[in-house]
């Protein structure tokens, strides 16, 4: 590769990679553009963790399956103690070489380049690793590319992280805010997990991104957040409400979007919608505000069915459990005044599909 041609695609990676936010995209486009740099068969990026004081791969090019080594075991181990380049020209006859890896992918490791990643203060990200060069050897050369690469992404990488981080934080607190709503509510057992997987069922047929699946199986759980403000002796009357108990429990999905809301964040802000809308009934005559048809949030609509189908199938003080085939017969029944007519059609397509998630999560 001519001189200009490296200056060329270190232009394009710098200009790219300024653009990605998200970490596993980083990385693969740091992979992408040494591998060829550099001509290697493949490149590896280990990150570092600490709490298990493993080096594990989120990129590894031609291969699925996730690698965790010890930090200090093999080339990249070196690379990440010593903080320095290691470049290995045999690796089967090379004290720092660990098979194992190898043995595991079936893949023939025979050269080596791994340059450390580190951040603004000197510690350790991980490691950047390219293997098999396709003409000769590594050079010292190639490293100084490598180098050059991982130093200009190392803010990009560290930002990513603290975003994972940051993301990883809210879904634990989404999902204790759900635990605090099914303690409220302790005979609804996995209610709210299985209500968060049959929305994100209908959400992929509706050909939802994975990002918006996620999001919506990550909040449609936070639907009966607003019980946490209902009187336990209305939340646990074997009978039926009378009129004025109903009207207090009603005001649980006010609750809950009040509880919730938070318009810089997307996770509650979406979990507020969902806990405000899933009452809501297509022909208007929800709660709790009435909305018609397409007024109601799309989520909202989604968990609408997704709630009272496990609803139904669930076994409570006042009721015992329908069948699948019962309540996919109240479903169907109604559309077009309860439920959004193409959603219940999406939802119960496919039988064997909700039968697996009723099987897999059952009370």
């Amino acid at each position: 590769m001519t001189a200009q041609k490296q200056i060329d695609l270190l232009m394009s990676f710098a200009k790219v990679v300024s653009r990605i936010e998200d970490l596993d995209a980083l990385l693969n486009t740091m992979a992408e553009y040494a591998k060829e740099l550099v001509d290697a068969d493949r490149c590896s990026i280990f990150l570092y963790d600490a709490k298990e004081d493993e080096l594990w791969t989120t990129v590894a090019q031609e291969t699925d399956m996730p690698i965790r080594i010890p930090a200090d075991s093999g080339v990249a181990g070196y690379a990440a103690l010593s903080k320095e380049i290691q470049i290995v020209v045999d690796a089967y006859n090379d004290f720092r070489f660990n098979p194992e890896v190898d043995q595991s992918t079936g893949y023939t490791t025979r050269t080596i380049l791994t340059v450390p990643l580190l951040g603004h203060n000197d510690e350790v990200l991980g490691v950047f690793q390219a293997l098999n060069k396709q003409n000769g050897l590594f050079t010292r050369e190639d490293a100084e590319i490598l180098l050059l690469i991982s130093n200009y992404a190392s803010q990009s990488i560290e930002n990513a992280l603290l975003s994972e981080k940051l993301n990883e934080t809210q879904t634990q607190i989404i999902l204790k805010l759900s635990s605090a709503a099914e303690f409220k509510d302790n005979d609804t057992s996995l209610h709210t997990k299985r209500v968060g997987l049959y929305s994100r069922l209908i959400a992929e047929k509706l050909g939802f991104s994975k990002k918006e699946a996620d999001l919506l199986e990550l909040t449609a759980p936070m639907h009966d957040a607003g019980k946490i403000g209902i009187a336990d002796a209305i939340i646990h009357k074997p009978g039926k409400l009378s009129e004025t108990e109903f009207n207090e429990m009603k005001r649980h999905a006010e609750i809950g979007y009040k509880l919730l809301y938070d318009e810089d964040n997307e996770l509650l802000r979406t979990a507020a919608i969902i806990a405000r809308d899933h009452h809501e009934k297509v022909d208007g005559s929800g709660y709790p505000q009435g909305l018609i048809g397409d007024e109601i949030s799309l989520f909202g609509r989604i968990v609408a069915i997704a709630d009272v189908f496990d609803a139904l199938t669930t076994e409570r003080p006042y009721k015992e459990p329908w069948s699948i085939k019962e309540a996919i017969k109240y479903l169907q029944d109604h559309r077009a005044s309860h439920f959004d007519s193409s959603l219940v059609d999406i939802f119960v397509e496919d039988i064997s599909e909700i039968k697996q998630i009723y099987n897999n999560f059952h009370d």
